[in-house]
């Protein structure tokens, strides 16, 4: 493991302290009134960003009115062009992105999907189709045309802000609508850098504003603007809830990812040697701050000791550290989610579920100045547990056992979420039948997610029940930013 710690990253070369982008222009919030980004590894002070209000809003999305005409009347590949230079820019400085999201967030540096994920919906832009209809009458043309929102909005959240931005404002511009977004205020960098190679990449001013601050100030102005037309949010189900009541009040629709309590069900065929790794990356990487984390175990309780000795290898060995040592987890995003994550561990241990490993905060150097809490195990866990019901948002995996495929698609199903799920068998038949009746979204067979980056291209995301609605990443990305115009011409005479 990497102890000597590289030179610092010049933040300040890449981001004008302080200021925000609104018009294609950096600026302070209205107030003047900053907010201190933290490393959570260390609680250094990375950079200070605007603290924005309502007046900030109201001026991004000033900006984005007046922008929309000319980006709603470039052609579709003229606006495909710009998104692919600004994939190709992300590209270039993959490097210094990927930096930059793991100081401010505390993962490790590592790979990341956002120029191969902004090529994509850069591809899709003048692939927007409509259709024509038929008619009773050869004189008369019927056809429906795609066209976008106008000014749309979208609230990211801190635990991926490279991707988040890439997905939420991307595919929007493409459909020629222009964006203000609000990113997290734990971690905003990423994102303003982002939309300054987007500047630079000869996107026009105004079709891309990040205005930051915190959510019951900024965030909470967003939805609330009558200039919006259409809002995306990704969060938490309370912060979400409000979201879309204040959508509710405008009548304007709405795409909600809500996070997920994922079931990963092992059957008694399963391939542990390749389950085992791959269900224990689940939960750790990110430190399990991803709302599609496998934090739901369900195994066969013939495998159970066989799993539960394997994962307790495997969890003992995780290394964990600083985002630029070679480790598997770094620290929680704050001192908030810490207490979060270390109050679910009390909770587990209180319903009488056995921890096996971790379960406890480290403290010694060189985790003392961060938010550094053990990949745990726990085993034991039944269905009705808090443990095995609620999203901790944190490096904690919960074993259940079942008897038989209907319990245990009992279980996988009997949470208020539906966002991912695993299923791990050599049997094909067994997999589709329960990829069918699992209540998620996205279900992936022998593998976590869509693969990685070995897996599916293009893959939706998004979820059932309580992880909210819409879908992200899809082929249908930008088609779900337009919305449907019927034309019926008559050229009789």
């Amino acid at each position: 493991m990497t102890t000597t710690a590289p030179a610092p990253l010049d933040i300040s070369a890449l981001l004008s302290d302080g200021t925000h982008l609104i018009g294609g222009e950096w600026v302070p919030a209205r107030t003047k009134s900053t907010i201190d980004v933290v490393n959570p590894a260390t609680g250094a002070v990375l950079a200070r960003v605007p603290r924005g209000t309502a007046e900030d809003i109201d001026d991004a999305v000033r900006a984005a009115e007046e922008a929309l005409p000319a980006w709603r009347d470039t052609s579709p590949a003229r606006r495909g062009e710009l998104l692919y230079r600004w994939a190709e820019l992300v590209r270039e400085h993959d490097a210094a992105i990927n930096e930059l999201e793991a100081v401010e967030v505390g993962h490790p540096v590592g790979p990341s999907p956002i120029a191969a994920r902004l090529t994509y919906l850069a591809g899709k832009a003048d692939k927007i189709l409509g259709h024509t209809l038929p008619t009773r009458s050869p004189d008369v043309l019927g056809m429906t045309l795609r066209e976008p929102f106008g000014v749309v909005g979208a609230i990211i959240p801190w635990n991926a802000p490279g991707p988040m931005t890439v997905f939420n404002t991307a595919p929007a511009m493409a459909a020629g609508n222009t964006v203000v977004l609000k990113p997290a205020e734990d971690a905003p960098l990423t994102a303003l850098y982002l939309a300054r190679l987007a500047l630079e990449a000869g996107i026009p001013p105004g079709v891309l504003n990040v205005v930051t601050g915190y959510g019951a100030e900024a965030g909470a102005a967003l939805p609330a603007h009558p200039g919006i037309r259409k809002m995306s949010f990704t969060g938490s189900p309370a912060t979400g809830s409000a979201v879309m009541t204040a959508c509710a009040r405008n009548l304007i629709p709405l795409q909600l990812e809500l996070g997920g309590k994922s079931p990963q069900i092992v059957l008694p065929d399963a391939d542990l040697t390749k389950a085992v790794p791959a269900i224990v990356r689940s939960i750790v990487m990110n430190s399990g701050q991803v709302c599609a984390a496998g934090s739901r175990l369900l195994v066969a309780s013939s495998l159970h000791d066989q799993v539960v000795e394997t994962l307790a290898e495997r969890f003992r060995a995780v290394r964990v550290g600083l985002w630029h040592q070679q480790v598997d987890m770094g620290p929680l995003i704050n001192a908030r989610q810490e207490k979060r994550v270390l109050d679910y561990l009390a909770i587990g241990r209180e319903e009488g579920a056995e921890v096996v490993v971790g379960g406890t905060k480290l403290t010694e150097v060189p985790y003392d100045s961060g938010y550094f809490v053990e990949p745990t195990l726990f085993d034991r866990v039944r269905p009705e547990m808090r443990i095995a019901q609620e999203e901790i948002f944190g490096p904690v995996l919960s074993v259940l056992t079942y008897e038989d495929e209907e319990e245990a698609v009992a279980i996988a199903n009997g949470t208020r979420y539906g966002l991912t799920a695993s299923i791990w068998t050599q049997d094909v038949s067994r997999a589709v039948r329960l990829a069918r009746r699992v209540e998620a979204g996205q279900v992936a067979v022998n593998t976590v997610g869509d693969g990685g980056p070995t897996g599916s291209i293009g893959t939706p995301f998004g979820g059932y029940k309580n992880s909210g609605f819409g879908r992200s990443m899809g082929p249908d990305a930008v088609e779900d930013w337009t919305q449907v115009k019927a034309v019926i011409i008559d050229a009789g005479s």
